[in-house]
């Protein structure tokens, strides 16, 4: 064999060698970094969901026009003539307010539609707003686009007016309309399937109670199948999910333990003791958060008589920080008014809440600390929690569950609110623990608690804080902070 062919191939073996070594010492340098998810995780669409926190429900049909909050079905469509109507007002009022989506009644329980839908005479078309030629489902979607906000589906699966519900032809009926909805307006972020099923109604003129079995007559998992097909961007909301769950109330109030997991089976939409389990299952299966859904106003719908009920600053702010502060969603419901406008008393208050969260939010004092931890994973340091970036993260080594983080000021800071959130993506871990502020040289007690999730928010007393101790007191499995912030919010009262 030639000898400079002998060398080149001895050359190249070596350099293969030296590879194969370099790759096995790298993998056994950090084979210890690799970090296992917490099952069940998030879909990329609920990451997308839960980043959201906070968007608008806007119960707008023929209900504004009747004042009632639940139509019979028997209603004309002649009633419904918003002379006034202007999306493109709630979009701006909505985008002002830091909103990013909203959410419309498309079709409530009597079965009006708010498009003109090819399957049924009960809708717009045959209204005398914009002449029978309207879409208000257009028009809102143009409107969102306008000011970049998510554009979400409310679709009644109850139809007070039609003929067939109860009968199996009617899920024909339902799903046609779905694909409509999911069709023809663009990106769709949110499809909301409401848990009243069944009842006492028009149904054509028979004017009769019909019962459906809430478990099996809409076929849901073949129903789920075409928003997949249509939308696989799109969250399904209802009672039990599968995307998203119901809170278990109206009140704007998530639980102090909310855990994402749920037992898929143990709920469905319409069960009678769904409360037992709306804070979650802490060894649940399915990746399934809660979103906590309240009105403005005491009614869903507008009622002119309940203009000067409009939810007050002060309440507003503890919702927000009971439900986007306890790994949850807002869904901030504000009922248009028969003009067809968001009334000024709503979009008042939105914007005062609106100037409270910029405020309380513009400037995390955190990042004036140093940070320290009694353990970290090479690769996830725990400044990772301070540097702003949601998608940077820190860990402790393989096999701590507890830890402790620590926060000190050279210079004390004035604060009420912190803040903390949980890596998501590889699941919620965290079970317990405590937080506490030193003012003064004096180490104080906050909170304790259980969960967190994507956000959990803790007030207390504005205070100049020397340092803070976020102790985690138990976890599923190591824990993953992603970030964490200390701030001053105004006085409002």
């Amino acid at each position: 064999m030639n000898l400079k062919y002998f060398n080149f191939i001895k050359w190249v073996f070596h350099l293969f060698f030296l590879i194969l070594i370099s790759n096995l010492f790298k993998s056994c340098l950090f084979k210890n970094e690799i970090i296992t998810p917490i099952n069940p995780i998030p879909a990329k669409r609920q990451i997308n969901w839960q980043q959201m926190e906070y968007y608008a429900f806007i119960h707008f049909n023929m209900n504004t026009f009747t004042n009632k909050e639940w139509g019979y079905g028997d209603e004309s469509p002649a009633t419904f003539n918003p002379i006034e109507l202007d999306t493109d007002q709630w979009a701006r009022i909505i985008k002002e307010a830091g909103m990013k989506g909203i959410i419309l009644t498309a079709k409530h329980h009597d079965g009006f539609c708010l498009w003109p839908s090819i399957f049924t005479e009960h809708s717009i078309k045959n209204s005398p707003w914009r002449e029978g030629k309207g879409d208000l489902i257009n028009e809102l979607s143009l409107s969102c686009k306008k000011y970049d906000l998510k554009l979400g589906i409310y679709l009644s699966p109850w139809d007070r007016n039609h003929d067939a519900y109860g009968k199996p032809e009617y899920i024909n009926y339902f799903r046609g309309q779905l694909k409509e909805l999911l069709s023809n307006y663009g990106e769709i972020f949110e499809v909301w399937f409401d848990g009243a099923n069944g009842g006492d109604g028009y149904y054509g003129g028979a004017n009769e109670i019909r019962h459906v079995d809430k478990k099996t007559y809409y076929d849901w998992t073949n129903t789920y199948k075409i928003i997949r097909q249509l939308q696989p961007n799109a969250v399904i909301f209802s009672d039990a999910g599968p995307d998203i769950r119901w809170v278990g109330n109206e009140k704007g109030y998530a639980n102090e333990t909310t855990w994402s997991n749920l037992y898929r089976d143990s709920v469905y939409a319409g069960m009678p003791d769904f409360q037992r389990f709306s804070s979650g299952q802490e060894e649940g299966t399915h990746w399934i958060p809660t979103e906590t859904d309240v009105s403005i106003r005491p009614g869903w719908y507008y009622h002119p008589e309940q203009d000067d009920q409009v939810k007050s600053l002060e309440k507003l702010i503890d919702i927000y920080f009971n439900s986007v502060g306890l790994n949850s969603a807002l869904l901030l419901n504000i009922p248009v008014d028969f003009r067809g406008l968001i009334h000024e008393n709503d979009a008042l208050q939105l914007k005062k809440l609106s100037n409270f969260l910029k405020s309380t939010f513009s400037q995390n004092l955190a990042i004036k600390s140093s940070i320290n931890v009694d353990s970290s994973k090479k690769k996830y340091p725990i400044e990772n929690v301070n540097d702003g970036d949601e998608e940077t993260f820190w860990t402790t080594n393989d096999g701590i569950i507890k830890a402790t983080l620590k926060l000190s000021f050279k210079k004390p800071v004035l604060a009420n609110v912190f803040k903390i959130s949980e890596f998501i993506p590889l699941g919620q871990r965290i079970k317990s623990f405590r937080f506490e502020i030193k003012s003064n040289q004096k180490w104080e007690t906050i909170k304790e608690g259980s969960t967190i999730g994507n956000k959990r928010l803790i007030r207390f007393k504005t205070c100049e804080i020397d340092a803070i101790r976020f102790s985690i007191l138990d976890s599923k499995s190591s824990p993953i902070i992603s970030e964490l912030g200390l701030y001053k919010a105004p006085d409002y009262k």
